[in-house]
């Protein structure tokens, strides 16, 4: 089961298993759903969408069967300066591939060591998806929409990345 463990949640939830929730149905793919932890209309409108998709009772509610039937909801894992490895690496290819035409600044380079140039061209593609630009990659910049709503940075990184 990709999200085990988790509680029943509806309307009016907040925390973490909301924001579980909103990233699992932003990969089914949803990509109009902000990861807020705030289970309010959206939410609840893409959870009965994804449940009338899916053959499921459709009443907004994510209980057992429709945790069963989402993808893993666990989060990427936040990337900033000091941040090493693959995931790295597949992030600069990506900065580096959209930049020109786009949010002009890249890495430097694709080494999968998150140093300075990184940091910069991060910071030009927050402000280029107009979420906060502070160099850290996290649930606000992994879903920063690419490619007129087809893809996000998260599922062109790959969510072979995924904390479960």
């Amino acid at each position: 089961m990709p999200n085990p463990g988790q509680p029943t949640i509806g309307p009016g939830a907040t925390g973490e298993p909301v924001r579980r929730a909103q990233r699992a149905l932003r990969r089914t793919p949803d990509l109009g759903l902000e990861v807020d932890g705030i289970f309010g209309p959206k939410t609840e409108a893409a959870v009965k969408n994804f449940q009338h998709d899916k053959g499921l009772t459709v009443d907004g509610i994510v209980g057992p069967h429709t945790w069963a039937a989402l993808p893993d909801g666990g989060p990427m894992p936040t990337l900033q300066q000091g941040s090493t490895g693959e995931v790295v690496r597949s992030l600069q290819q990506i900065l580096t591939n959209g930049a020109p035409g786009q949010w002009n600044t890249t890495p430097q380079g694709v080494d999968g060591d998150f140093g300075p140039h990184t940091k910069s061209s991060v910071e030009a593609f927050q402000r280029w998806g107009k979420v906060t630009a502070d160099g850290i990659v996290g649930d606000q910049t992994w879903s920063v929409s690419l490619h007129a709503m087809t893809s996000t940075l998260e599922t062109e990184v790959g969510l072979k990345y995924v904390i479960g």
